[in-house]
């Protein structure tokens, strides 16, 4: 009897004893989850808090799923499988600097990485850490060396769908090239820096980055405003949030040209503008970004100073977003954006399209070709496999006028698609 007495005294003991390891793990694992919460929050110069855009998409699924598509969000992403357009397959997979000098995107358990070889012999190799770019025009990679951020020598081609040199680089190998909160300011919707202003290269806290232009890029830190709507349901009127639909057209136009205005002085620490704000305020803007001059504003990274440029642009109160749904991937999809030329260029205005060679159904087609075609930028060059001559990226001019040599060719493809649809009608009677 005894010896049962104590094998159960035992055993409450040891159930004890293990009840309160448990207790003691559950309350360490907590204090450690609260930790790592507190540390990973993000917050502007101001002490405002980012929720995510993943906390966004509990109330606003429909536009998240649509936005995570977008050229925005995807202009940075951490460097994955999934992000990494160009190809590791061997034989797609490098750039020939020079008949001796050769960078490969190679894949190995630990990571993606840009190799360098000279004569065959591995000189260096650094990480894909973080993608920039879509991948629609092509992408460039960024790596990390302790908390500084450094350009890869090796550019993503997406319209030959192969590896070149970094734009700006032609014909040498550099890992030294530093990436700045400049570049990130465009790049990203927040990054925190753990270093003085003037330092170079800056110091970034590589856990306090928020890829991409995601929603709180134009709507500003969410949090406040999550925790109130979340405790105040019923409340249908948003508070502690922006809305860009309720700004002037300056405020539209300022958020916009932060990053697609041309060169920008900055006056103030990056990432100190935030939407509504005046952009004159943190910045020198360059007279380019002010609309004059148009024919010599690159395609590339000033939109805003072509669009100000144009008769639509200074005879209406439009704006980017007049054309732009910053929530869709509209990328290519030229119809849908002539339907939006449509709006106030129409027969009825008599400032329709005055080609009379097309009908009115299919000039309706395609007016961004004729009028906002791709053209060749000064700025982004690189080389193409096997050349030594610089090749020019193209992109979409946004200085909105009549372009005759474009309109050539755009004519004789809309024909072919007229006669392609006469032919069809007269086979179905």
């Amino acid at each position: 009897m005894r010896a049962i007495k104590n094998i159960h005294r035992s055993a409450v003991v040891i159930s004890l004893i293990v009840s309160g390891l448990f207790l003691l793990t559950e309350c360490i694992s907590k204090k450690e989850t609260k930790n790592e919460v507190e540390t990973t929050k993000i917050k502007n110069a101001k002490g405002e808090e980012f929720a995510g855009s993943e906390v966004c998409a509990k109330c606003h699924q429909g536009i998240y799923d649509t936005h995570i598509h977008t050229a925005h969000y995807l202009t940075s992403r951490p460097a994955s499988a999934q992000y990494i357009k160009g190809s590791v397959e061997q034989g797609k997979n490098t750039f020939a600097f020079n008949p001796y000098v050769i960078v490969a995107a190679e894949k190995t358990d630990s990571g993606f990485y840009q190799v360098q070889y000279i004569n065959g012999i591995e000189q260096r190799r650094e990480r894909f850490d973080i993608v920039t770019g879509s991948g629609k025009r092509g992408q460039t990679y960024i790596y990390w060396r302790g908390n500084n951020l450094f350009q890869l020598p090796m550019f993503y081609f997406a319209t030959k769908n192969e590896w070149a040199n970094s734009p700006g680089y032609p014909g040498k190998v550099i890992f030294s090239r530093v990436i700045t909160s400049r570049c990130l300011e465009c790049h990203s919707t927040y990054a925190q820096k753990t270093s003085d202003p003037v330092k170079e290269p800056e110091d970034f806290d590589r856990n306090k980055i928020i890829y991409g232009v995601d929603c709180e890029k134009c709507h500003g830190p969410g949090e406040k405003h999550v925790e109130y709507q979340m405790q105040n349901p019923d409340k249908k009127n948003a508070k502690y949030i922006l809305n860009p639909a309720s700004f002037s057209r300056k405020q539209n136009l300022n958020l916009c040209a932060l990053c697609h205005g041309g060169r920008l002085t900055k006056t103030q620490p990056s990432f100190s503008f935030e939407a509504g704000d005046t952009l004159s305020n943190y910045f020198k803007i360059d007279i380019d970004t002010l609309g004059k001059n148009a024919a010599d504003i690159d395609v590339h990274g000033n939109q805003y100073g072509l669009l100000a440029a144009s008769k639509c642009f200074t005879m209406s109160e439009m704006t980017c977003t007049t054309c732009h749904n910053p929530h869709e991937n509209e990328t290519g999809k030229v119809e849908l954006f002539s339907q939006r030329c449509m709006t106030c260029h129409t027969p009825e205005h008599k400032n329709f399209c005055k080609l009379n060679s097309l009908s009115v159904s299919v000039l309706k087609q395609n007016c961004i070709d004729c009028h906002m075609p791709e053209l060749p930028s000064k700025n982004i060059v690189f080389l193409e496999q096997g050349s030594n001559i610089p090749e020019k990226a193209s992109m979409r001019s946004h200085y909105i006028k009549v372009y005759p040599e474009e309109t050539k060719k755009v004519i004789a493809v809309l024909k072919k698609k007229q006669a392609a649809s006469n032919n069809k009608k007269s086979s179905e009677k």
